[in-house]
Formats: structure tokens, C-alpha cells, sequence
């Protein structure tokens, strides 16, 4: 490699995937816009995300809005929507469908819920920056045989695998179903997000085909993940469907089975500030699929007022 292709390489902030696992220090804020009374959330709601790295925003969506998003996850998982069969996630050992991918690309409905105000607006504030959607989906948890979502930090897998130079993302879950404590909610470790865990090990290729359905490589070990509960604790979001949860892009986050009767389901976007699109990854030979990662979006997204139905 020349001289002048060195000193053009993205400089990594945040080094994983080694050959032993690292804690390092969080390099950049978590709230990058500054709180005015103009702000789309509270000075309370702004400080409790930049301390817990989550916000749980209740009642967000009214009950018409949520019944026609019900109605059009059921259209998609049903098959009459004709996904492309890379676009769906199964569960580990079974037909049902565990996750749908480019929901906003599938779904007139999803893509105008991915651009509303309410969430977009928020997560541009929190960002102070204009957003483009780095990856959207549908999770579904069935009842009875909902598997788990195993501890992990989204933006290690983003930075090696993506190529996310910085931390500066943010998730949306739009709860479809109501969630409570008993059918596997999403679980978070609130004041994880300032500890980058630097994973051990080397990225296979192709890794994306086996870890969407159970992730190995990227997790922290069970020493990171006990000494972070024990410094954190663990919260789990509960709330009813409307409900919008917004996460960091470094909280440490899973969620357990579900062996309740009731399914679980979401529609979750990755909301990525223009100025921090992906690069070359970090840590993998190549990129992820673009259902996984998008590459090649050509401006941000653009935010709408009003209610969806």
C-alpha cells in the first residue's frame, strides 16, 4: 500500500474484532443537538436519553394508526406481499418468520412511518443532523416459539461489517403489539452506550448469513456482559402498541424467548446522520448485503407531518 493510500484511510475511532476483547472509552456524544423549548422532546426526555442511552416515548401512535400498521405486517408475513425470500429471516429450526427486512422499500405505510415527524424528527434533534435509514425491518416474535435476541451492541457489527465510522445512530422500535415483561421484551443496560466492548475474534466470511438467525461473532463475553449488569443493571421497555422506544446505537441490548401465548412484533429503523454514512468496514473483508447496510442512498430522508391514517 502507498504512502498516500495510508494517509487517505478512515481513521478507526473504534478497533474490534481482536485478538482479545477490549473496553474502551466512548469518543462521541450521545445527544449531538443542543436542548431549546422548540426542542421535539423535553429537556427531562433529552437528559434521561443521553444518560440511559434509551427513551421510551409512550402513546406515540393513536389506535387507527397502530390497527392499519398491524394490518399491513400481517399482509407482509402472510406471503401475499411476494418478498424476496433474502428480504425474510426464519426462526432457527422453523418456517415462521422471524424478521423482514426493507420494510420502507416493501410498504407505502412503513416508508411514510419510517419519515414521520414523530420518530425521524426526534432522532434528527437527537442527532443534529439530517438522517437516511441505514437499515429497516420487521421483527416478529411468535408466541410459544419466539426465540431470543442475544446480548449485543449494534454498532460493533455496524463499524466492523458496515463500515459506521462513529457512534452517532440511532434506533427506532415502533411497538406493534403491546409488550410487557412476560413476552420477551427488548432488555437494555441503561449507561452501556459510553463502553465500546471491542469483540475478540475475526469475522467469518459472510457472517451475516448465520448470525441474523443467532449471533456469535461481534457479542461481548459473558465476563463484559456480567460486569455491565453489575455496573448498570438491566431495564427491559415495556409498553403498549404506539409505544416508539429509541435507542442508542451502542446501548447493549437482547431480549429473551417467548413462551407466552401472545407474539411480539415491531417495526424497527436505523437512523444514521448524513455526515456519519458508511465507509469501507472496519473489520470484514467486504460489506454486508445492502437489505443490511445501505450504500448507496442519494440524499436523506424527507420528514412528514401528520397522522398515517
Amino acid at each position: 500500500m502507498t504512502m498516500s493510500a495510508l494517509n487517505s484511510a478512515p481513521q478507526d475511532a473504534y478497533p474490534t474484532r481482536l485478538p482479545q476483547e477490549q473496553w474502551l472509552e466512548r469518543k462521541d456524544p450521545t445527544v449531538w443537538g443542543k436542548w431549546t423549548p422548540e426542542a421535539p422532546l423535553t429537556r427531562a426526555e433529552t437528559h434521561s436519553f443521553e444518560k440511559n442511552g434509551f427513551l421510551i416515548l409512550n402513546g406515540v401512535f393513536s389506535a387507527a394508526e397502530v390497527a392499519a400498521l398491524q394490518a399491513e405486517s400481517g399482509r407482509m408475513r402472510s406471503g401475499e406481499a411476494g418478498l424476496a425470500p433474502e428480504n425474510t429471516i426464519t426462526e432457527p429450526g422453523s418456517d415462521e418468520v422471524r424478521t423482514v427486512f426493507r420494510l420502507d422499500e416493501q410498504s407505502s405505510l412503513f416508508d411514510r412511518l419510517a419519515r414521520d415527524k414523530r420518530i425521524a424528527g426526534r432522532v434528527s434533534y437527537l442527532l443534529d443532523d439530517e438522517v437516511y435509514l441505514h437499515q429497516s425491518r420487521l421483527n416478529y416474535k411468535p408466541g410459544f416459539t419466539g426465540k431470543e435476541f442475544y446480548w449485543h451492541s449494534d454498532f460493533e457489527t455496524w463499524h466492523a461489517e458496515d463500515g459506521m465510522p462513529r457512534m452517532r445512530a440511532i434506533s427506532a422500535s415502533v411497538l406493534l403489539t403491546d409488550n410487557d415483561a412476560l413476552n420477551g421484551p427488548l432488555m437494555l443496560m441503561p449507561g452501556s452506550h459510553q463502553t465500546f466492548v471491542a469483540c475478540a475474534g475475526e469475522t467469518p466470511q459472510n457472517n451475516h448469513q448465520t448470525s441474523l438467525q443467532k449471533q456469535e461473532i461481534g457479542v461481548p463475553s459473558h465476563d463484559s456482559l456480567s460486569r455491565m449488569a453489575n455496573k448498570f443493571g438491566i431495564d427491559y421497555a415495556a409498553g403498549r402498541a404506539g409505544t416508539v422506544i429509541l435507542f442508542d446505537c451502542n446501548t447493549l441490548h437482547g431480549s429473551n424467548g417467548n413462551i407466552t401465548p401472545f407474539p411480539r412484533s415491531n417495526a424497527f429503523f436505523v437512523y444514521n446522520a448524513w455526515s456519519n454514512r458508511v465507509q469501507a468496514p472496519f473489520a470484514a473483508e467486504a460489506p454486508r448485503p445492502a437489505f443490511l447496510s445501505s450504500r448507496d442512498t442519494e440524499h436523506p430522508i424527507a420528514i412528514e407531518s401528520g397522522k398515517l391514517v
